[in-house]
């Protein structure tokens, strides 16, 4: 239970931190954004800009996240070299059929 209230001590400094900051910076500026203009607070603008660009960070970087522990919790099976191989150099290294007539050489008359 300590924790929690660690935690809910510093997220109250936080947020009165961002409530002082908001209130002394109360000058207005025009923001734009795809066509949309508003006036607002320079402390709300700031703010607003960095959620934007937190979740900018933080949504990419969940879903990769998620992708790296479902790949290490469900390994793939792995990928054999065979399925990289075209069916002509497949052909290529396929041993002969018959040892003898590899040895000999075409048209001699050892491998009759």
């Amino acid at each position: 239970m300590g924790g929690w209230w660690v935690a809910l001590i510093g997220g109250a400094l936080v947020l009165l931190v961002l409530l002082i900051f908001v209130l002394q910076n109360d000058q207005r500026v025009q923001v734009s954004f795809l066509g949309w203009q508003a006036y607002l607070p320079l402390g709300v603008a700031l703010l607003l800009a960095a959620i934007g660009g937190i979740l900018a960070v933080a949504i990419p970087g969940t879903a990769r996240i998620l992708q790296l522990r479902r790949a290490a919790l469900h390994p793939s099976p792995p990928r054999s070299q065979a399925s990289h191989i075209t069916p002509a150099a497949a052909a290529d290294q396929q041993p002969p059929a018959n040892p003898q007539q590899s040895q000999s050489a075409p048209g001699s008359d050892a491998a009759r």
